[in-house]
């Protein structure tokens, strides 16, 4: 007896451990499967009213872009200009080799001397022509007196009629001389007008001449920004020849940007007079975001929209104008040019990285009131800086995890912390 309760003590004390570890490993088991709640950064949702920026990248170009070419053939001689240094309208920057077209200067001016004394000439043939008819004339009319006097007197035989014909041959005799100078008048009044042509012809080419000795100083047409020479001293240039340089005119700077039709559509419907339209130009405001991110310091105003859309690409030019005090900005740079063309009030914003999508649906985490998480469909609208904005599924002043929403799930607790922007972080 005494031997068969040893043995059930013995196998009470092995049930008894056996339950005792069962108990601990159920508790170890219920510990791990319980771990504490995920540290999630969240956001509320802000309400207020926000301008609706459109962007476009644009590049940079001259308000007036002016190349320098040659007008004529012949040397390069002298570059009278710095690279990329600010010149005057007038301001000398290239020099072509003068001497060819000064020596045609000078012919043409021996030619100008020589057609005007030829024309001297033939006004002292006029004169002197004109002086003989004058006296060819006077000699006629003696004549013509002599025949009207001895006519009668023939007719009473108070002279003979040798006389009368003497008469009448010398008054014959003196109108072929006046036919003669009167001719000679024309043929000089003839040379006077091939003379004067000749002077005209000669004056056409001085002035031509004088024309291409000019052209070899290639000046500068504006004030502006001088580019880099294309063409060095001694080169052969003529006026097929490429632009031996550029000036622009860089203050005020213009920014060409490609609009879509759509885009230019949808402008021209809010506005829809002419009157409107021109209203909105004047008041619209251009930023110039430029290539390293800051926001040029001098808005720029709207300057044109091209006269057709693009049919290869269903776009529109539009440019705007920059001033540009310290001639900072250049031609060829890109930048990004943003307007905004509307508001929109009492738009809910959250951060953008608060919002997922999965196949076109959008999604957000959002913290409820019991620090847990309840995954919503949204309606997101446009993108304003760092934020989006939320047309549908959101209140004012909701939660939203911004931080860590790949490691959540619906009904999952939370610990929520304040959102730290990554602005915030790098001032601190």
């Amino acid at each position: 007896m005494e031997q068969h309760l040893k043995v059930y003590l013995s196998i009470w004390v092995v049930i008894v451990i056996a339950l005792t570890g069962a108990v601990g490993c159920a508790n170890n088991t219920q510990a791990a499967r319980a771990p504490e709640p995920l540290v999630v950064q969240v956001a509320a949702v802000e309400q207020r009213d926000v301008p609706i920026y459109s962007e476009w990248i644009g590049t940079l170009d001259g308000y007036v872009n002016a190349d320098i070419k040659a007008q004529v053939t012949g040397y390069l001689q002298k570059q009278d200009y710095t690279e990329g240094s600010f010149v005057q309208k007038g301001q000398l920057l290239f020099e072509i080799d003068p001497r060819p077209f000064q020596a045609v200067a000078d012919q043409t001016r021996s030619q100008l001397s020589q057609a005007n004394g030829q024309l001297s000439q033939a006004k002292a043939q006029l004169t002197q022509a004109e002086a003989q008819v004058a006296v060819a004339e006077a000699n006629q009319r003696r004549t013509q007196l002599d025949v009207d006097r001895y006519t009668p007197l023939a007719e009473q035989q108070a002279i003979t009629q040798q006389d009368l014909d003497n008469a009448t041959q010398n008054n014959l005799a003196a109108k072929a001389q006046l036919q003669a100078a009167q001719a000679q008048v024309e043929t000089a009044r003839a040379q006077i007008q091939a003379a004067t042509a000749a002077v005209e012809a000669a004056r056409a080419a001085v002035a031509t001449a004088d024309l291409n000795l000019g052209f070899t100083r290639l000046t500068s047409p504006i004030d502006g920004i001088a580019g880099i020479a294309q063409q060095q001293v001694g080169a052969l240039v003529n006026p097929s020849s490429g632009p031996v340089t550029t000036v622009s005119t860089v203050d005020p700077i213009k920014a060409n940007i490609t609009a879509s039709e759509q885009e230019y559509l949808d402008f021209h419907r809010r506005y829809t007079t002419q009157a409107t339209v021109d209203a909105e130009h004047k008041q619209m405001k251009l930023e110039l975001i430029l290539t390293d991110g800051t926001i040029y310091p001098q808005p720029g105003t709207f300057y044109f929209a091209d006269r057709q859309v693009n049919p290869s690409t269903g776009s529109i030019r539009v440019a705007g104008l920059f001033p540009n005090p310290g001639n900072t900005l250049r031609p060829g740079q890109y930048a990004r040019v943003r307007v905004s063309l509307r508001s929109k009030d009492h738009a809910l914003l959250v951060p953008q990285r608060a919002v997922t999508e999965l196949q076109g649906v959008f999604q957000i985490a959002v913290v409820g009131s019991d620090n847990r998480i309840a995954i919503r469909n949204v309606t997101p609208g446009e993108r304003v800086g760092s934020e989006w904005i939320i047309d549908q599924g959101l209140k004012p002043g909701e939660r939203v995890v911004a931080e860590g929403t790949q490691k959540v799930r619906s009904g999952m607790p939370v610990i929520p912390k304040p959102f730290v922007t990554t602005a915030e972080l790098t001032g601190r």
